[in-house]
């Protein structure tokens, strides 16, 4: 089973994907994976840091003025910094029995060459899986291997009451809560 949050840039994905993660696991679930939270620095925007969700282990996954080959937008992307951790919490998700969850599946983390072969081995797991996926995500291979998630696209109007509905939705598939 996967869970897919979308929407556009701001509207409260990674919000969302939080509230979902803490009541799993302030009820014992055990979560693999990652979050990419934006780090602000005086109120701006200076990057993206990569935390596990079961060690809370973090590096960086980009920063502003970074001299960095790769690049989307104004952020250098630290591949080397970045790819030990994706690898890291992936391959513990890939031999756990676990939720796996990913915030986010965009072009950033898409940068990473561990990312997608991982990734696409996750899609194909037999576990509960919520997964954040960037609004313009076009890579036809995951996409085809998420036809069958059940998708919530976060809005404004509907970004406070997503997290309950996601949580009753899961509750069932996992016979709790």
């Amino acid at each position: 089973m996967s869970i897919v949050i979308t929407g556009r840039p701001g509207v409260g994905k990674s919000t969302v994907f939080a509230k979902v993660v803490t009541h799993l696991k302030e009820h014992g679930e055990v979560l693999t994976g990652f979050r990419t939270p934006e780090v602000r620095e005086g109120g701006i925007r200076v990057g993206f840091k990569i935390v596990d969700l079961n060690t809370g282990e973090e590096a960086w996954l980009a920063k502003r003025g970074v001299d960095s080959p790769v690049r989307v937008g104004s952020y250098g992307v630290l591949v080397s910094v970045a790819s030990e951790l994706v690898r890291k919490s992936l391959e513990t998700a890939l031999q756990t029995k676990s939720i796996v969850g990913i915030d986010e599946i965009g072009p950033m983390e898409l940068k990473i060459p561990v990312f997608k072969p991982l990734l696409l081995k996750i899609l194909e797991k037999d576990t509960v899986k919520i997964l954040v996926v960037h609004e313009r995500l076009n890579d036809k291979e995951i996409l085809a291997r998420l036809e069958n998630a059940t998708w919530f696209e976060i809005t404004e109007l509907n970004r406070d009451n997503a997290p309950l509905t996601i949580i009753e939705i899961l509750a069932k598939r996992l016979r709790k809560y």
